[in-house]
This record gives structure tokens, C-alpha cells and sequence, in this order.
């Protein structure tokens, strides 16, 4: 391969590679390019809040417009122009401000190079930076995908509340129930971390070297810095931290992580409940004419979409905890070993992002059936044996749990033996007749009932 020839096949992690397509849209909020959009856009905006508060001259209307042009407009070519000058300085931030000045130094903005992230930590940039990239990939397109995924799921249970199924405890069968309360659960469960997701709030902080104000109040002792620093955290929908070392600690950032394991966990659940409903023949693949289920075996049609979602929600929990387990310490006043770390979230979140669309494409191409799930319940009787048990025990039958029991533990009865074991009991006729009318397409409790509580 020619040095400088870059494709998608030549990218050492398949976010960039194989999955590039569905991962591309993350790269506005994410990337490189989009951390540093982010950060000149908290510098240019604390410049204009320096004006409107008198700590600097007014800047006049144009000005401002000019201003907030450099990080709207911000290009990809802009941004190697930045990587360009970061070269020299080895300083990340420097080279964003280094940037700005050479932008500056061009219009009637130049007498206020000076005052160019003044008095200010890079961490006054980056933790509001990254923040904000979270928070926007977030609300765009990760939590979008989440929701895709469980309206799908309200609308399959919503479809299928009364489509009989077998539930199995322990991989064994067990008793009667539908196949949208089953997939309810899983909307249930979604709908709750979905909610906390929402509520989440992210912190923000601008307090100087190491969090006590030190150069703002020598310089400018008039000024109130608290007030300011509240105000101008607020204007980013960020909850204000005012007190902190150089680092705004990061337990919010790990909460957001956090909620999102519990997602992916919920979501690894289902695809292997799913997974193993198709193993079962509960569940058919749509075919596609020329897709290949196999090298070697032509029948196949697989659950490769139900598989690529569960490895990537690993990869993403993964990336997420080790993000966890470092990003609550650094020492002392600050260490750079979580600059390193929090980096990566674009990575975590691109695993996310893949394996979400995944799923919905997995979804896309599932259908029941309907006569596979009738037979498992015509075929076993013995999954009646709960309903009987409890029964003969509410008629003070004695020892009924073990004479139930003796009859059908490790044991498949169809309908003639279920129904002669029946007549054998002995107990009042019409109790008799009551069992009698208990089937496995009776036997679902409150099963249709429960999926519609929204």
C-alpha cells in the first residue's frame, strides 16, 4: 500500500473501516475536528461574555458576528490548519489560541489578542468541550437510535400481545405466556433508563489553574467571578460546578456512561433472547436472494445482525468501563492520564452507535411463528402442572405440590394423558370440569392485559 493512501480498508479500527458508513455521522460531534470546533467556540464565547461584562472593550455588532462565524463556519481544512500550528506549540489549546490570533491580528479584533484565554486552564476549555460534544451526540443521534429501538419494541409487543408462546425458566419449559409481554419487558425495562438518560445533567466549570480563581480576581478584582463563571456555564445548558480542583470532577460524565451500560446490558439481553428465538424456529429470518448465510452450507440464513449488535454493545461497556474506572481520579490538583482516557468516548460511542442500528436492522427482518409457537403448547401439557398444583392446594388437596409432581417431573404429557390424569383425581366433579377447561391457550394470566400499561 502507497504511504498516504488512506481508505476505509486501510484503517486500523473497523469504526473508521468496515463500519464507517453507520458510524460517519458521530465524526460532527465526536471526532478531532469536532473537539476542536468545540473548543474555539467556548473561547469566542468567553471573549464576547469578557465584553458584555466590561472586562474588556465592547465589541460592536459586527464584531460578534464575526466571531461566532469563526466556529459555525469551522472546516476540516480550518481544523489542519489548527493540528498544523499544534505541531509547533505541542500544546493543544495553545494551538487553538495561537489560531485565534493569527485570525485576530487580520481585522480590528487585534487589540484584544492579549486577552485571548486569559486567565484561564485549558481545562476551562476542554471540560466544557467535551461535555458538550456528549451531550450533543447524545440528544442528535445516540439516544435517537435508543428510542428507534423501543418504539420498535412497543410496537412488536403491541402487535403480538396475544401471539402464544412457551416461556422457558432455567432453558426449560414453564409455563404459558405471549410473545409481546416478553418483548414488554424489554420495553419496560428501556423506557425507565431512557428517562433517567434524558434527566442526566452535565456539569461545567471555569475557575482558573486550580479551581480557586486566582488570576481572575488578581487582574480583575472588581469583577464578581463567581457570578460570572455560574452565568456563563449556565448559557452552555451545563450545570454550573464552582468548586473543584483543575479538573471538573467527572462523576457526571461517568453517570452518562453508566446509564448506557445499563442500555447496552438491557439491549445484550435482548439480542440473545432473540437469538436464541430464531435457534428455536420461534422466530423466521427474513431470506434475501443473494445473501450468504454460509461458505459451505447454502441453507442457512443467519442471526449475524442480533450478533453484531450483542459483540459491539460488549466493546462499547467495555470501552465505557475503563473510562469509569480511571476518569474518577486525578491526582492531586491534576494529572494528565485522564486526557488520554476521555478521548476514547467517540470510540465507545461509535461501538454504541453500530451495534444500535444493528439491532433495528435485525428487527426489521424478524416474523413470528405462529404455528412453531402453537405446537410447543399443544405438544406439553405438563407446563399445566403450576395451574393444577395450585389449585388442588387452594381445595386443601393434601400434599399437592409432590403428587403433581410424581406425575409429570421430567415428563412431556399430551393432551389425552394430561386429560386422564385429570379424571383420576380424586375430588368433586366440578372441580373436575374446571380443570377440564384449562388449556395452554388459556392458561396466560394477565399476559395480554399487562402490555398495554404504558
Amino acid at each position: 500500500m502507497k504511504r498516504g493512501f488512506v481508505t476505509e480498508l486501510s484503517s486500523i479500527t473497523p469504526l473508521d473501516g468496515r463500519y464507517k458508513q453507520k458510524t460517519k455521522d458521530l465524526s460532527e460531534y465526536l471526532s478531532e475536528y469536532a473537539l476542536i470546533k468545540y473548543r474555539l467556540e467556548v473561547e469566542i464565547k468567553y471573549l464576547i461574555a469578557l465584553s458584555q461584562n466590561q472586562i474588556i472593550r465592547n465589541l460592536t455588532y459586527k464584531e460578534k458576528l464575526f466571531l461566532k462565524k469563526i466556529y459555525k463556519n469551522f472546516s476540516l481544512i480550518e481544523a489542519l490548519k489548527v493540528k498544523e500550528l499544534e505541531k509547533e506549540t505541542r500544546h493543544d489549546i495553545k494551538a487553538v489560541e495561537k489560531y485565534l490570533i493569527l485570525i485576530f491580528n487580520k481585522t480590528s479584533l487585534k487589540d484584544l489578542t492579549e486577552y485571548i484565554h486569559i486567565c484561564l486552564t485549558s481545562e476551562d476549555i476542554n471540560n466544557i468541550a467535551y461535555r458538550l460534544m456528549l451531550k450533543n451526540a447524545l440528544s442528535k443521534i445516540i439516544l435517537t437510535e435508543i428510542e428507534n429501538i423501543n418504539n420498535n419494541l412497543y410496537q412488536i409487543s403491541r402487535k403480538h400481545k396475544s401471539t402464544l408462546m412457551l416461556a422457558r425458566t432455567h432453558g426449560q419449559a414453564a409455563v404459558p405466556t405471549t410473545f409481546g409481554k416478553e418483548i414488554f419487558v424489554f420495553y419496560k425495562r428501556l423506557e425507565k433508563e431512557i428517562k433517567l438518560l434524558k434527566k442526566l445533567e452535565l456539569t461545567g466549570k471555569l475557575n482558573g489553574a486550580v479551581g480557586n480563581f486566582n488570576a481572575f480576581y488578581f487582574v480583575f478584582p472588581k469583577t464578581n467571578w463567581i457570578k460570572f463563571s455560574r452565568k456563563f456555564i449556565a448559557s452552555f445548558d451545563l450545570k454550573p460546578n464552582l468548586i473543584t480542583t483543575q479538573i471538573n470532577p467527572l462523576e457526571d460524565v461517568i453517570s452518562l456512561f453508566q446509564n448506557l451500560q445499563r442500555i447496552n446490558g438491557i439491549l445484550i439481553d435482548l439480542n440473545q433472547d432473540l437469538w436464541r428465538y430464531i435457534s428455536d424456529d420461534l422466530l423466521k429470518l427474513a431470506v434475501k436472494t443473494n445473501e450468504i448465510g454460509s461458505s459451505t452450507m447454502p441453507q442457512k440464513v443467519n442471526p449475524i445482525d442480533f450478533e453484531n449488535s450483542e459483540g459491539n454493545l460488549i466493546l462499547a461497556n467495555g470501552f465505557m468501563q475503563t473510562m469509569i474506572d480511571k476518569l474518577y481520579i486525578s491526582r492531586l490538583q491534576r494529572d494528565l492520564s485522564n486526557s488520554t482516557i476521555i478521548r476514547n468516548m467517540g470510540t465507545a460511542l461509535g461501538f454504541c452507535l453500530m451495534s444500535y442500528k444493528s439491532l433495528l436492522t435485525g428487527l426489521s427482518r424478524v416474523d413470528i411463528n405462529k404455528e412453531k409457537m402453537s405446537n410447543d403448547l399443544k405438544n406439553d401439557w405438563t407446563i399445566l402442572s403450576e395451574g393444577l398444583q395450585t389449585f388442588l392446594r387452594s381445595e386443601g388437596f393434601k400434599d399437592s405440590y409432590y403428587f403433581v409432581s410424581s406425575f409429570t417431573k421430567g415428563k412431556k404429557l399430551d393432551e389425552k394423558t394430561w386429560r386422564e390424569l385429570i379424571s383420576s383425581l380424586k375430588i368433586p366433579q366440578t372441580d373436575k370440569e374446571k380443570l377440564f377447561k384449562l388449556t395452554p391457550k388459556n392458561y396466560i394470566g394477565a399476559a395480554q392485559q399487562l402490555v398495554t400499561k404504558k
